[in-house]
């Protein structure tokens, strides 16, 4: 078929989007955004067509995590625009970067109340309340500077998502904006925090007894900093679900991503210099209202903000997280490490009592999980209590951004987009999902996106049969088990209709070979677990 080349407004948004890295986008094409389409097989981005755009929003933030690219969702106005913004909010509350382009209405039919297609009342204030800032343009100049603008605040603050709106009349608009215009740019690097306040911190840190770092989401890309830091303190390292293997898991300083486990987190509070790097301390991560942190206190942070937030700091370090640790560690000198292993291991030990009692049956059914799935695998999850009572706190991993999750937000409906979007981004690793049948109930329709993109991703589906969780906080309350016990499809033939390959695992042994078959396959794989017959003897 013979396409027409208009270098419109939609055209050279997505030009600019180009340059900057982005080679693939997420969302749906409508009636009003054709023009974000029209450009991109010359442009060579790739469109991932989800069948919501929740979806969308999802499948570009585990792209996202694994590129540090921002996330492009291109949806269409009104009902497009709104679906998005479940996962806006969700990239909002975990500080992850995301471009979410849609039309408006044409200047001067704002709020005209005349019954348009999509009509909305005011979608860019709505977009505004959820994202860190919104915008409607008025020409190519503007659009394309609001990209611009995007990726600076991204390399150089806090990134978080924002929202640009193109009125119907200016995207399909034709322009001549010259090259220099669309060409990326260069952004200054965001400087260590100042040499004073770097100085007193080595000193407390060198004099420190009992030295403890914290890590959270605003670490993950100082990993190596962190490492080469810890080994010189000898410090054991405790990460928020954020940051889950900013230090390699199975190194002998690492407490894992478990400070939402009051073995854990007490021995973040109980040290004697307490840093904490790139983490507000936020409630939905520690699982109780405040650390307390008993020790003197240190805090490195992007933005002066963040330095008092939720936990007083002695000495607050604003600037870049990997510089600021290179500062740090230059200033301590060579030493010698103390030797805090066994320590550790003391604390991993605790930490794995603590979360079988928590939930004996989600922590032996992740046991099980964990030592089916392949050691270099992406593990998507969702808020589904296999993930937070038991899977995030046994699978140990070697890098940052391994299993895309939303602590904070903890929304459903997140796992299976995320780990197509990581697939996506990373095919040479293994993509898996672990959820529950709830949570997948809010994304399954993403199945024929991940046929259709011929990608290979592994969903096991944990079945507890409904909202477990919830019926357990009703039943706390008084109120009798109500709208929580839900029917179940028959998974494994779902997973056929959809063009994939379902089977079931009742017992370890039996999840081993369906992983390992799973794998060998590839495209859409489903594993069904019943958690209520499901043998995990085997793998104990």
């Amino acid at each position: 078929m013979e396409t027409t080349r208009k270098r419109t407004t939609g055209w050279v948004v997505m030009e600019t989007m180009r340059g900057y890295g982005i080679d693939t986008v997420f969302g749906i094409p409508g009636t009003h955004n054709l023009e974000f389409y029209r450009g991109l097989a010359e442009l060579g981005i790739r469109p991932v067509t989800t069948r919501h755009e929740q979806g969308a929003g999802y499948g570009a933030d585990g792209w996202s995590l694994q590129t540090g690219l921002p996330g492009v969702v291109v949806t269409t106005s009104g009902p497009g625009l709104l679906n998005a913004l479940s996962a806006a909010g969700t990239a909002y509350c975990e500080s992850r970067p995301m471009i979410i382009l849609a039309p408006g209405p044409a200047q001067g039919s704002e709020f005209a109340d005349v019954g348009t297609l999509h009509e909305t009342k005011d979608q860019l204030s709505a977009a505004s309340a959820i994202v860190e800032w919104g915008r409607r343009v008025a020409s190519a100049e503007e659009a394309v500077a609001a990209v611009h603008d995007a990726f600076e605040l991204f390399a150089t603050t806090r990134p978080r998502p924002v929202y640009v709106e193109v009125p119907l009349d200016v995207l399909e608009a034709e322009t001549d904006l010259a090259p220099s215009a669309i060409a990326p740019r260069t952004f200054s690097a965001v400087p260590p925090a100042d040499d004073d306040a770097v100085g007193r911190a080595a000193r407390l840190l060198s004099a420190a007894q009992d030295p403890v770092i914290l890590a959270g989401g605003g670490s993950r890309g100082a990993a190596p900093e962190l490492r080469d830091l810890a080994e010189r303190l000898g410090a054991p390292v405790v990460t928020t679900l954020n940051a889950k293997g900013v230090l390699d898991e199975r190194h002998p300083l690492s407490l894992g991503s478990n400070l939402r486990l009051a073995a854990a987190r007490d021995r973040a509070r109980d040290a004697d210099v307490l840093l904490i790097v790139g983490s507000k301390l936020g409630e939905a991560e520690l699982w109780v209202e405040h650390l307390e942190a008993r020790g003197e206190v240190i805090r490195v942070d992007l933005l002066a903000s963040q330095i008092d937030k939720n936990q007083p700091a002695a000495i607050g370090l604003v600037g870049d997280a990997a510089a600021t640790l290179r500062a740090i560690r230059a200033a301590l000198g060579d030493g010698s490490p103390r030797d805090a292993a066994a320590g550790v291991a003391e604390t991993l030990a605790a930490v794995r009592t603590e979360c079988a009692e928590l939930s004996a049956e989600n922590s032996a059914l992740a046991t099980s999980i964990v030592a089916a799935l392949p050691d270099d695998a992406i593990v998507a999850t969702d808020s589904s209590q296999i993930a937070y009572w038991g899977l995030l706190n046994t699978l140990r991993v070697a890098s940052p951004n391994s299993t895309p999750y939303m602590a904070t937000y903890a929304t459903l409906g997140y796992g299976l987009p995320a780990a197509l979007g990581a697939r996506i981004a990373e095919p040479a690793r293994p993509s898996f999902v672990v959820v529950g049948d709830g949570a997948l109930m809010f994304s399954m329709n993403e199945f024929i996106t991940v046929v259709e993109q011929g990608e290979d991703v592994t969903v096991i589906v944990v079945d507890n049969a409904g909202y477990q969780e919830i019926k357990q906080n009703e039943i706390d309350a008084g109120i009798a088990p109500v709208a929580v016990d839900l029917v179940q499809p028959d998974w494994v033939a779902v997973a056929n209709a959809f063009g994939g390959t379902g089977r079931a695992a009742g017992t370890a042994s039996e999840l081993r070979t369906a992983v390992a078959d799973a794998v060998r396959l590839g495209g859409l794989q489903l594993i069904h677990i019943d958690q209520s017959t499901f043998e995990t003897s085997e793998a104990n």
